[in-house]
């Protein structure tokens, strides 16, 4: 293995693992902090939220680990082999599918459904408790767990392959 990919994929362990952070928190709590606030108040409140996170720091790491996630993949299956190799492309795909595609198929259409509506009003808030905090939050926790999925088998495969690798 390249010095340059060991390196890359020891920053790519500390990003899923960031990503997934950040996910845990909105499943562990913040969803529930918000689902126990006035229905208007909470959804104001995760308007905000959809809005600022578009700031660099999370999208970076959202978003860039994509790309990353692909070149892993492909680098594990490509010049790997073996079982290290086979965890690598797991590693990519599990972010790619459980993570990122999670995201763009389910979560992000339900935050614009969620920010074209009138907080004050009863189709708002039938929407915010009957779709939106069920559905969200389960979306959300199956990105949580691909994240430390990807994170976890990256580790692993790094590991195997400095077990593997003669000295």
């Amino acid at each position: 293995m390249s010095v340059w990919f060991f390196f890359l994929t020891q920053i790519a362990i500390i990003s899923y693992a960031l990503v997934g952070g950040v996910f845990l928190a909105f499943s562990d709590f913040i969803m529930r902090s918000l689902a126990h606030t006035s229905g208007a108040a909470g959804i104001e409140a995760m308007q905000v939220i959809n809005r600022e996170v578009f700031r660099w720091v999370f999208m970076v790491l959202f978003i860039g680990m994509a790309p990353i996630s692909i070149l892993i993949g492909v680098y594990g299956g490509v010049f790997m082999g073996g079982q290290s190799g086979t965890l690598m492309v797991l590693a990519g795909l599990v972010y790619v599918i459980g993570c990122f595609g999670v995201t763009v198929f389910c979560n992000v259409p339900m935050n614009e459904a969620l920010a074209g509506m009138d907080t004050t009003s009863d189709a708002a808030r039938a929407y915010w408790t009957g779709t939106y905090l069920p559905r969200w939050t389960f979306c959300n926790s199956v990105r949580t767990v691909a994240c430390v999925v990807s994170s976890a088998l990256l580790l692993f495969s790094l590991l195997w392959a400095m077990q593997t690798t003669p000295a």
